[in-house]
């Protein structure tokens, strides 16, 4: 088999054989195939697009380029979470220890992140003492004994996607659904999961800045999960403004604690609530999504969710007494008002340039050197929709440094005060099949 009749054969939008797809990864993966070929092969796919069987097909052949998690000696079935990113987005913090209230087992792989705030674990580090650098026996064995534990992502999970990323990201190919989908259920899958439960943003904060794109980005998951024997949902949700209040990792595990305390912001609620039901059903530990939501809200009121967050963080070497005194976590040296310059409503905040704002401050990466600050970030006073009055704070900036007159630069020019406003509608679809 030749590599550039592979190539001719998608450039004329063939269909690509199993076998073809599988000979084009390991010879990426192994370097017997050129970056120039596979650079060539990505643009075709890029125009050309592949059905579901090739999707399907390429998702596996990265998942089995490297090493795959074995939680099979976790009891019940592992539901998974992915979220494509976004600004505030805290759902994990939340969704772990909630879910596993029920005694659902959560077994969670996460990174460290680039961007605007740091990964799921950069903020579970806000925790005095926290870490994820337990043993693959400790995980299986937290898990069984408490249903919920979280470990650092393993160096040579699916070398494939990385080394195919890395080409896409220099080459123009990013945005491809079936490069897209393949990369992150590649992930999904080699990581053990049972069962996978996507949350596909959408906006200006999000990767696909429209719903069709998601759209289109979430069927293509589903369908590759189910079609590689994955029970696999999605939601389509909004990310034209930050989720919750707070933009930054200690204010995140803050807020994390008030929504488990059933005192959280309502659209961040709202949206673990969403995806928590799925988990649930995907789980057979309800019937229905209606069932349950039921079942989450029990744990957020009878304070079940809140004692596993507290296990979970201990487990882990972290001081949990942060659930109750959260004064304990990192503080900002100063507290800046941004005030609101005229009255009206909040018709619009450009989430990602809010969260770039977050990032000005050491909240995020900016490369994978940098250092986060852990204390500092952004709180928001008023979503969009919100009426405002001219002087009164439309977020608080938590910063290390006393000028923060860039970081008021660049939110001014991402929040627009109107007349009138119409809050985002948060779920755009629920995809179950």
């Amino acid at each position: 088999m030749r590599m550039v009749d592979v190539i001719s054969k998608k450039r004329d939008g063939k269909e690509l054989t199993t076998k073809e797809i599988n000979f084009f990864i390991d010879g990426y993966t192994n370097g017997t195939i050129p970056d120039y070929q596979a650079s060539s092969l990505a643009m075709a796919i890029y125009f050309q697009d592949m059905n579901d069987r090739e999707r399907a097909d390429l998702t596996m052949a990265m998942v089995n380029s490297g090493e795959t998690i074995d939680l099979s000696k976790i009891e019940g079935i592992k539901v998974d979470k992915h979220s494509t990113g976004g600004v505030g987005d805290t759902t994990t913090l939340v969704l772990a220890p909630l879910v596993a209230a029920l005694d659902i087992p959560v077994a969670k792989m996460s990174g460290r992140g680039l961007g605007h705030t740091g990964g799921t674990i950069d903020k579970l580090e806000s925790i005095s003492g926290f870490h994820v650098e337990i043993t693959n026996d400790k995980f299986i064995e937290l898990v069984n004994r408490d249903k919920v534990a979280v470990i650092g992502q393993t160096g040579n999970l699916t070398p494939a996607d990385k080394k195919l990323y890395a080409l896409r990201d220099v080459t123009g190919t990013v945005n491809s659904i079936p490069l897209i989908a393949s990369s992150i259920m590649s992930k999904k899958i080699a990581s053990g999961a049972n069962a996978i439960v996507l949350d596909v943003k959408t906006g200006a904060g999000a990767f696909m800045k429209t719903d069709k794109d998601a759209e289109n980005l979430a069927h293509a998951m589903v369908q590759i999960g189910n079609n590689v024997g994955r029970n696999t949902m999605a939601i389509i949700s909004d990310m034209s403004q930050p989720l919750g209040f707070a933009i930054g990792n200690a204010l995140e595990v803050k807020e994390a604690i008030d929504t488990l305390k059933g005192e959280g912001p309502e659209d961040l609620t709202e949206l673990v609530l969403t995806l928590g039901s799925q988990m649930v059903v995907l789980a057979k530990k309800a019937k229905t999504l209606e069932e349950a939501r039921k079942l989450l809200l029990e744990v957020i009121k009878n304070g079940k969710a809140l004692d596993k967050f507290k296990v979970f963080i201990k487990n882990q070497g972290g001081d949990e007494s942060i659930v109750d005194n959260p004064e304990k976590l990192p503080q900002a040296k100063y507290k800046i008002d941004v005030p609101a310059l005229t009255s009206g409503f909040v018709s619009n905040m450009v989430a990602d340039e809010i969260g770039i704002a977050a990032m000005l401050l050491g909240a995020g990466r900016a490369t994978k050197e940098d250092k986060i600050d852990l204390a500092v970030g952004l709180m928001l006073r008023k979503k969009v929709g919100d009426k405002v009055e001219k002087g009164e704070p439309i977020l608080t900036i938590y910063s290390n440094r006393e000028n923060v007159e860039d970081v008021k630069k660049k939110i001014y020019e991402n929040i627009s005060i109107s007349d009138h406003a119409t809050k985002p509608t948060l779920i755009h679809e629920i995809i179950t099949k």
